[in-house]
């Protein structure tokens, strides 16, 4: 968030933190979703999102594991190890679970979940999209450890980023029109004893406006959070089915 306020600063923009009284728009957001929702009437601002089941959608050559859109009451009857997460919010913790046992029964029943393949991801990449081209990327975890690193510093990352990029090139060519023009992707290195070396497969999709940098270009991340989250009135016609409501 520092790195972004500081590129938004050098462009003449005012950076406000969404405490703030006397705010009025128009204005761009970056920020969680409770708060953007809540300023979002308020200062004219349309947040971009994926669809909750995006990911469950796509083919399984790009997932790489089977993926289904469900609820929190299917998620509740499962019987093996699965991967739930919420499919945009932070309502419950991402991870493998193998009974209900861990999963809170506090929560709405009908609560949107996505259930998962238990797969092991070597490495994960964080890329931004803009108008279906990489803006900037970044490794962001190593074998589900935190490990930022910029994409493309040495000829093992160059390799990595080429094959990054064909791969994004093939989702954009066979699914763009199922996303935002400014989005989050993450892609990931599937580890597969049955398949020697590795397979490139989407991690999910993200809110550009709500996605940690890591070590990505600030200005080109800003570049897409600002078409993310921008004045109302700015929004593409392709992008109007995207907007959070």
């Amino acid at each position: 968030m520092e790195l972004l306020a500081v590129e938004a600063a050098g462009r003449g923009m005012s950076v406000r933190a969404a405490e703030e009284r006397g705010l009025t728009g128009p204005a761009y957001w970056y920020g969680g979703p409770v708060a953007g929702a809540r300023l979002a009437g308020q200062l004219g601002f349309a947040l971009l999102e994926p669809t909750d089941g995006w990911l469950a959608e796509l083919p399984q050559e790009f997932t790489g594991r089977q993926v289904r859109a469900g609820t929190l009451a299917d998620a509740w009857s499962l019987n093996q190890p699965t991967f739930i997460k919420p499919p945009r919010d932070k309502s419950f913790p991402a991870d493998v679970y193998t009974d209900d046992s861990r999963l809170s029964s506090a929560l709405d029943p009908s609560t949107p979940v996505l259930l998962s393949d238990v797969v092991t991801f070597a490495a994960e990449y964080r890329l931004f999209l803009l108008d279906g081209q990489i803006a900037t990327a970044s490794r962001y975890a190593v074998f589900g450890r935190l490990d930022p690193r910029p994409l493309g510093t040495d000829s093992a990352d160059r390799a990595t980023a080429t094959q990054i990029t064909e791969f994004a090139n093939r989702l954009v060519a066979a699914a763009g029109h199922t996303l935002p023009s400014a989005v989050v992707v993450d892609v990931g290195q599937v580890l597969d004893a049955y398949h020697p070396g590795h397979r490139w497969a989407v991690v999910e999709a993200n809110m550009a406006w709500f996605s940690h940098a890591y070590a990505a270009d600030p200005a080109r991340v800003l570049d897409v959070v600002l078409r993310a989250a921008g004045p109302r009135e700015h929004t593409r016609p392709q992008d109007l089915a995207f907007e959070r409501h």
